[in-house]
């Protein structure tokens, strides 16, 4: 199958979009993706991503993760037990938690990061309680399973607003089991830093792990993991590839590494 990046262009970057043109075919309209392609869904496979899926399923071409796979990516509760060791602790009811903390709070696939302090961190099971009833007010997070996490202290770089931490934290892109691309986590926060760190320092071995732990679950997958304050390394989220934005990942890097894995695979998932 010939790959085809499906943009939904209002939402991509327009440097993004040259770069991706410039290793693949690009159509933003599903009616043009040619017949028996693996499409690509940069930003344009939600809200109806099963629906995109049967779609395309008519003229012979398929999307890089199947509705399936993006069901395992996109649902913390799904992907906990493979990575329970190398991601904090999480809890699916209140009723589980301890009475001590802290926590933080976040729906199965989206938070409310940027009002840390009202909803996300709590310092315990009462104020998780007061966190948990102001997410149900949240349009958005409210339509979503919200699942309690330990709170983990990360290696602290800067404060945002709100109390948001900005931490030394990466985002990988991962096809079929290789890193095709890496940057900083916090693009919004560049500015406050003297020093960008650089994902090199996450070790080979525990980047292995992932990998391995990933396996046949879903071809294209963004990692997010940070530096834990006691030195050693967490996995924060797992984003389907289709959906996740850049950070500080160069999109020529991303792009012209997915061509070389798509066109040269080690492995068939």
């Amino acid at each position: 199958m010939k790959p085809v990046i499906l943009f939904r262009g209002s939402i991509a970057e327009e440097s993004e979009i040259q770069e991706a043109n410039k290793h693949f075919p690009v159509v933003t309209q599903r009616a043009k993706v040619p017949p028996g392609s693996l499409v690509v869904g940069r930003y344009s496979v939600l809200p109806f991503y099963k629906e995109l899926e049967e779609d395309l399923k008519v003229g012979g071409s398929r999307l890089i993760n199947s509705y399936s796979q993006h069901l395992w990516i996109a649902d913390l509760k799904e992907w906990y037990e493979d990575f329970k060791d190398i991601t904090p602790k999480t809890w699916t009811t209140l009723s589980e938690i301890p009475d001590t903390g802290p926590f933080v709070l976040k729906g199965q696939t989206n938070s409310k990061k940027f009002n840390w302090n009202t909803h996300m961190f709590a310092k315990d099971k009462k104020e998780a309680i007061q966190v948990y009833s102001r997410l149900m007010d949240d349009g958005l997070i409210s339509q979503q399973n919200v699942y309690i996490r330990e709170y983990v202290p990360l290696k602290k770089l800067a404060e945002g607003l709100n109390g948001l931490q900005i931490s030394e934290e990466y985002r990988f892109f991962i096809l079929d089991g290789q890193v095709v691309s890496n940057g900083f986590y916090w693009s919004s926060h560049i500015d406050d830093l003297t020093v960008v760190p650089d994902p090199a320092s996450v070790p080979q071995e525990f980047l292995d792990k992932i990998i391995q732990k990933i396996g046949k679950n879903a071809r294209f997958v963004v990692v997010d993991i940070a530096h834990k304050a006691d030195d050693t390394w967490t996995v924060v989220e797992l984003n389907d590839g289709q959906n996740s934005g850049l950070s500080e990942n160069d999109p020529g890097v991303l792009y012209s590494k997915m061509k070389k894995v798509l066109d040269f695979p080690v492995t068939s998932i």
